[in-house]
C-alpha cells in the first residue's frame, strides 16, 4: 500500500490571526483546493481550544461541510490533531477542566465516526506534558474510560509525548490497547535529542501517524534539511516496519505558507518515494 501524503491544516493558507498553527476559521475550505493542486491526499484537521465551537468538527452541520469539501477535491480528512488538549489537558489537575475536556473528546469521536477518521493525535508536550507521576496517572485514568469506544470504532488515539523511549513504551503498556498508538514527530524528536533508531526499535510497530518536521536541538522549527533531524537514518529504520499510516507535512511555515511548503515538499519526496 502506498502511504498517503498530507498536510497539517493551515500550512497552505495565510496564518490565522498571526498564529503559527491554528484552525483557519472562515477560509478553511480554501486549503482543500490548494492541497488538490499539490497532489496531496489528506489534510490533518486541527481542533483548537480557541473558538472550538466554530470548528466544523464540533459545529452543527460541520462534518457535512468537511465531507463536501473532501468530495469536491478528493482531499480526505482521515486524521485530527487535537491541539485543544494542549490548552486544556485531559490530565489537568483542575477536575472541572479535565471533565470538560473529556466531553470534548467524546464529541470529537462522534465526528470521527462519521468522517471515518483513523487517528486522533493527542499532544502531551509543552504545556500539556506529562511531567509528574500524578499527571501520568490522571491521564491513564481518563484514557482508559474511552478505550471501549475507540476499540469499537477502530479509531486510534495517537499519542505524542516528550518521553524517552522506555517511558513511552511503559505508558503504552499500561494503557494496553491496540488503538492507543504513537504519533511520531521527526523534528520534535530531534529537538529533544532522541535517537530515532532507539525510538523505532522500542515502539516502531505502534506508530500510526508521522509528522514531517525539522528542528534544531533544543530549538525551533526550521526548513527541512536545515536542522538536526536525520531523515536518512529515520527513513532507513522505518523500512523495517510495515508502516501503513500517513505522512503529514508539519514543516516550517512563514506568513503565507505556499512557496515555502512547495520547496520542502520537493525536498522530502526523495525519502517518501525511496
Amino acid at each position: 500500500m502506498k502511504n498517503k501524503l498530507g498536510v497539517m491544516q493551515g500550512r497552505l493558507v495565510p496564518k490565522y490571526q498571526g498564529r503559527y498553527q491554528a484552525f483557519p476559521i472562515g477560509y478553511w475550505k480554501d486549503e482543500f483546493i490548494v492541497a488538490q493542486k499539490f497532489g496531496l491526499d489528506l489534510i490533518e484537521f486541527i481542533l483548537d481550544f480557541n473558538d472550538a465551537e466554530e470548528n466544523p468538527l464540533l459545529k452543527s452541520g460541520g462534518v457535512d461541510e468537511i465531507l463536501a469539501a473532501s468530495q469536491a477535491t478528493s482531499v480526505s480528512v482521515k486524521t485530527i490533531c487535537a491541539d485543544y488538549f494542549m490548552e486544556a489537558p485531559l490530565h489537568s489537575s483542575n477536575c472541572k477542566l479535565a471533565e470538560e475536556s473529556f466531553k470534548i473528546l467524546e464529541r470529537l469521536l462522534e465526528a470521527a465516526k462519521v468522517l471515518k477518521i483513523t487517528d486522533i493525535v493527542i499532544p502531551c508536550v509543552d504545556q500539556s506534558s506529562l511531567k509528574t507521576e500524578e499527571s501520568v496517572n490522571r491521564f491513564i485514568k481518563q484514557i482508559i474510560k474511552i478505550i471501549p469506544t475507540i476499540e469499537a470504532e477502530n479509531i486510534n488515539l495517537s499519542l505524542e509525548t516528550d518521553f524517552a523511549p522506555k517511558l513511552f513504551i511503559e505508558l503504552l503498556d499500561k494503557l494496553n490497547s491496540k488503538n492507543i498508538t504513537v504519533n511520531y514527530d521527526i523534528g520534535n524528536s530531534a529537538a529533544l535529542g532522541f535517537d530515532s533508531d532507539e525510538e523505532l526499535a522500542t515502539y516502531g510497530d505502534r506508530i500510526t501517524d508521522i509528522h514531517i518536521k525539522d528542528r534544531v536541538f533544543g530549538g525551533e522549527p526550521v526548513i527541512l534539511g536545515e536542522g538536526n533531524a536525520d531523515f536518512v537514518k529515520f527513513f532507513n529504520k522505518l523500512k523495517e516496519f510495515d508502516y501503513q499510516g500517513p505522512f503529514i507535512m508539519q514543516a516550517y511555515r512563514d506568513d503565507e505558507g505556499v512557496k515555502v511548503f512547495k520547496k520542502q515538499l520537493d525536498w522530502i519526496k526523495k525519502y517518501l518515494n525511496g
